[in-house]
Formats: C-alpha cells, sequence, structure tokens
C-alpha cells in the first residue's frame, strides 16, 4: 500500500510505502500524475519516503512497479530516496542505471531537504 501526496504547484509526487505494495497502488498513482505530465510534459520529482522498503504483495504487484518505471522513467526529472534502510539507500546507485531521472539518497529524517532538492532546477 502506498500513501501519496501530489504537489501539483511544485511538480512532486511524495510516496510512503506503509505496506507491502500491490498492483493497484500504481494505477492510483498513474491517475494521480499522468493528467500533469500530459499537460507539463514532465514531473520534476518524485520522492520516496519510507523507514523500510516493505515489498510487494506477490509477483504481479512487482511486475506492475516494473511497469510503472519503464512507463514514466523518462518523464520524471529527479527521484529522491528518502530513507536509513541499508538496502533501500543503495538504490540510487543501482537505479541509476536504469532510468532518465537523476536519483539521489537522502536519510530517512530529511524530507524536506529531498523536496527542496527536487524542485530545484
Amino acid at each position: 500500500m502506498i500513501k501519496h501526496e501530489f504537489r501539483e504547484h511544485e511538480g512532486i509526487l511524495i510516496i510512503e510505502p506503509i505496506a507491502s505494495l500491490h498492483s493497484n497502488d500504481f494505477d492510483l498513482v498513474s491517475t494521480v500524475i499522468d493528467p500533469y505530465i500530459e499537460q507539463n510534459g514532465n514531473l520534476n520529482g518524485v520522492i520516496i519516503h519510507t523507514g523500510s522498503f516493505p515489498g510487494w504483495e506477490d509477483f504481479a504487484s512487482m511486475l506492475a512497479h516494473i511497469k510503472f518505471v519503464k512507463d514514466h522513467h523518462d518523464v520524471i526529472n529527479k527521484v529522491a530516496v528518502v530513507t536509513d534502510d541499508g538496502i533501500a539507500s543503495v538504490m540510487p546507485a543501482i537505479a541509476d542505471r536504469f532510468v532518465k531521472a537523476e536519483v539521489r539518497h537522502f536519510p530517512y529524517n530529511d524530507l524536506d531537504k529531498a523536496v527542496e532538492w527536487a524542485q530545484a532546477s
């Protein structure tokens, strides 16, 4: 399950995975950001704020996540991973090879710094 906040004026989506991710979580997020992307051409940033990555409900959910990334990676300028989770904190180094977005890690308590970074040109 993903809790989300879309800051339309800044073009930033903040997501917080709070339980195992479901396929419909990615459909919901798409319905929130896709109209904005169609109108503006891109999204300034996505911020993933989590104490620890909760994983996926099932294999179909993982595939939905991969499809979401594939469909959106070239229209998102920046991705901030805001966590102290060791595995999730190395995600920027891995993701940098697969996505167009600039990806950066921030400590869990630095959400405001991540938002500021995502807003900057």
